[in-house]
């Protein structure tokens, strides 16, 4: 199920935005993007509708993924 971005706290959205980006590892591009950069990235995505909140009920979590992925994966 998508949740639609507006709909959560500001302070809640930066925080998943966050907690997803460290979960995701170490940035071994040519030069280190700072956090706050990649946070306002992530935001510009959500802005655009490339990139969804997803929350599954099967495993109880929150996730972020492309909208592709989201269309793409089989339903729960």
């Amino acid at each position: 199920m998508i949740i639609p971005y507006p709909e959560i706290a500001p302070d809640t959205l930066h925080n998943l935005i966050e907690y997803y980006l460290l979960r995701e590892g170490t940035d071994y591009g040519e030069q280190e993007i700072p956090l706050p950069e990649k946070v306002a990235a992530v935001r510009r995505q959500l802005k655009s509708g490339d990139v969804v909140i997803v929350y599954s009920e099967l495993h109880e979590s929150v996730n972020l993924m492309s909208k592709q992925q989201f269309l793409q994966q089989p339903a729960e």
